[in-house]
């Protein structure tokens, strides 16, 4: 497995400082992918769970791709509906490009009303759009000229150079975990990139959901990426009452060794709780995130330790 962290690019203590320093403590750390998550509009419902400011992620990662040399850099996840895909798959290939090929693509389908209104997306529609704008993106990637002629997204033809690094296209990874998004990530993603799940989840209910889809879609089951929260404890919690990666050092070990019996070939660990940022200052989740690749985790191997 390769390990990512998704860093707090909002709130108070988001600065550029503060960003570019969690990113290159990951990368001496020898982490493999930093990742950034997606709001356009800071509605009430929105600003409630990530206070401003928010930093704008495919900015944030061009702006990374120059300060970094190593390290993975991603999306986790950027929201389809909120951004015509003619923009959205310019942004991501002159980002693979800057970075040396270093994009993950995370994306999703969105779960804010208020924010779909502020920015004229529709909500009711988000599903359909998301699929038409992954399609339309490919198209955009792999071709000299491109054109796409759906009942959402409409273009073209027109020339779409420069294409990304990595070919066909960046990695792609689906977020979700509703029927359109299972049939979304086995039909357009490389992975299925569930997030912030409870203990159990992924062997009862959701890789039996993806193999069902797949299966019915006569397509590959894409690779598993999950996202998961780390909330390192000094006693162990209940796992009736508590996400994957919560819990003490062993605890976290057990689920990272589900994961790898899963066939994860990636894991972001999420140190951001809503309501958290100004709590704690970054020193004190990195040291959270040195504590696992001390104790738990190879990050030379991708092995448990």
């Amino acid at each position: 497995m390769e390990f990512g962290v998704n860093i707090p690019t909002y709130g108070d203590r988001a600065t550029p400082d503060a960003i570019v320093g969690w990113v290159r403590h990951l990368e001496d750390v020898g982490y493999h992918l930093a990742m950034v998550s997606d709001h356009v509009a800071l509605t009430p419902e929105v600003e409630r769970l990530f206070p401003a400011p928010f930093y704008d992620p495919f900015t944030t990662l061009a702006w990374l791709a120059g300060q970094t040399t190593r390290i993975g850099l991603g999306t986790t996840v950027v929201v389809l509906p909120y951004r015509h895909p003619l923009v959205m798959a310019r942004m991501a290939a002159n980002i693979d490009r800057f970075s040396g090929g270093r994009l993950v693509l995370g994306v999703a389908g969105g779960w804010a009303p208020g924010e779909f209104a502020a920015v004229g997306a529709h909500y009711e529609r988000r599903g359909r759009v998301s699929d038409e704008s992954l399609a339309a993106m490919k198209e955009l990637w792999t071709r000299e000229w491109a054109e796409f002629r759906g009942r959402h997204v409409s273009f073209g033809p027109v020339a779409t150079g420069p294409a990304p690094v990595q070919r066909p296209h960046p990695p792609i990874w689906v977020g979700g975990h509703s029927a359109g998004a299972l049939r979304r990530a086995v039909r357009h993603g490389q992975a299925w990139h569930p997030t912030s799940v409870p203990v159990g989840y992924l062997r009862r209910v959701g890789l039996p959901g993806l193999r069902r889809v797949a299966e019915a879609e006569g397509l590959p089951v894409p690779a598993l990426a999950p996202r998961i929260k780390l909330r390192v404890t000094e006693r162990p919690l209940p796992d009736d009452r508590r996400l994957l990666g919560e819990g003490t050092l062993d605890q976290v070990r057990d689920d990272l060794a589900e994961l790898d019996d899963l066939g994860a070939t990636h894991v972001v660990l999420d140190t951001t709780f809503p309501g958290e940022t100004r709590r704690h200052p970054a020193e004190h989740y990195w040291g959270m995130l040195e504590r696992v690749a001390a104790d738990v985790v190879d990050l030379s191997t991708g092995r448990l330790r």
